[in-house]
């Protein structure tokens, strides 16, 4: 073998300090990953064994975590006992009308628009009417028959002063102007029926014109729901659908149907407070006045009326509303905002407790009433306790997180 020169010597040496930092490296990483001796692999197993010890139901926030949520301790409030119906706001029928002409006839002029208010005798439409030109032509007649008996009687009675006549024939003449003064009020009563006042006969005797313009005026005092009429349009008594209809608006009905478990709650004259959604946060204020006697076979349902206040004219036939009524004294319990209060996807309902403001720790509860942007909470957590009112989602978002991690 030829000897081994100086450069020979020194490349060997390198060559071997080489393979013992390579063997050095290997050691390092591989060391790292299984978990043996070094600063780095005891401070990952540390951190493990702490996650492991660690509540599976808590979640620590760092500083910058707690800004999105907000701590409050539990507090109490009444909660009252009320049960609620869902149904529809109507006009009230005992104040709603419709306009039909007493005698049929053809429209001449229509004088009123919906939504229009009308006073009780305003003109809602005019009908060229026979039977009302026919019932002034019989009041004119009967009106001149009873002048001409009056005059003969008067003549006759002068006559009979003198004996020229004999009391038979006084007596005829008397009994038929007795006659043509009951057909003139008979006359007169017809006329008055078409709506004709004592004035407006007197001037149809005297001017001897017989008009067949019948005049419908509106019964109540109200607003123009709906309109039918137009001029020309042949209208008859109770022909449906009526030329006009006229409501009420100053108070509403709410009809519901409530389920037949519920109808012992409910009385006549118990208060009401309605709510719909065109008006968020308004309440409008009634009281139950009908409880149906039948149950719906079908949807074991039964009617409740409510007559509601509606002076402002807000409420619209049509609307859908809700009416609330208390049944029992209010029950003061723990309540929670309902921003800390989460539905998880199993259904359970859920809020976060702290007791150092940094961990908090989910807990289930039994809720049960709600009302004024709270929760009532029935079981699961005491007055005083401190729980997250804001970012409750953000809290069960994160410990979703970290249990998949």
């Amino acid at each position: 073998m030829a000897p081994i020169g100086k450069n020979g010597r020194i490349r060997a040496a390198l060559a071997a300090a080489g393979l013992a930092g390579a063997a050095s490296a290997y050691l390092i990483w591989h060391g790292d990953r299984i978990g043996f001796g070094l600063g780095a692999t005891s401070a990952n197993a540390e951190r493990a064994s702490v996650e492991q010890s660690r509540d599976p139901l808590t979640v620590d926030l760092s500083e910058s975590q707690l800004s999105w949520v907000k701590v409050e301790p539990v507090g109490e409030l009444a909660f009252p006992i009320e049960k609620q119906a869902v149904g529809t706001i109507q006009f009230n029928g005992e104040v709603s009308t419709d306009v039909f002409t007493p005698y049929p006839g053809r429209i001449i002029g229509a004088f009123a628009r919906i939504g229009d208010d009308v006073r009780r005798g305003d003109t809602l439409f005019t009908i060229d009417s026979p039977d009302l030109l026919q019932a002034e032509s019989t009041l004119i007649s009967a009106a001149g028959v009873l002048q001409f008996t009056t005059r003969n009687l008067a003549r006759l009675k002068e006559l009979y002063t003198t004996r020229a006549i004999s009391q038979k024939d006084l007596d005829q003449v008397t009994s038929d102007q007795q006659a043509a003064e009951g057909a003139l009020r008979a006359a007169r009563n017809s006329v008055r029926l078409f709506g004709k006042n004592d004035a407006e006969i007197d001037r149809i005797v005297s001017q001897r014109v017989a008009e067949s313009v019948l005049v419908v005026p509106s019964p109540i005092s109200g607003r123009i729901t709906a309109r039918n009429a137009a001029p020309g349009l042949y209208v008859q008594p109770g022909g449906a659908p009526a030329p006009f209809t006229v409501a009420d608006i100053e108070s509403m009905w709410m009809l519901a149907n409530v389920t037949e478990a519920d109808i012992p709650a409910f009385r006549v004259g118990q208060e009401v407070d309605v709510r719909v959604s065109a008006f968020p946060g308004r309440k409008f204020y009634g009281k139950i006045t009908r409880i149906g006697e039948i149950v719906d076979p079908t949807t074991r349902r039964v009617l409740v009326r409510s007559e509601v206040a509606n002076q402002q004219h807000e409420l619209k036939s049509g609307m859908f509303a809700t009416f609330v009524f208390n049944t029992g004294d209010p029950v003061t319990s723990p309540a929670v905002p309902l921003d800390g209060v989460v539905r998880e996807g199993d259904g359970t309902m859920t809020i976060w407790v702290t007791a150092d403001r940094r961990r908090f720790k989910r807990r289930t509860v039994r809720v049960g009433l709600q009302r004024g942007g709270y929760r009532q909470i029935l079981e699961g957590v005491v007055t005083g306790e401190l729980v997250a009112t804001e970012g409750a989602l953000f809290l069960s978002n994160a410990l979703a997180m970290a249990s998949r991690s």
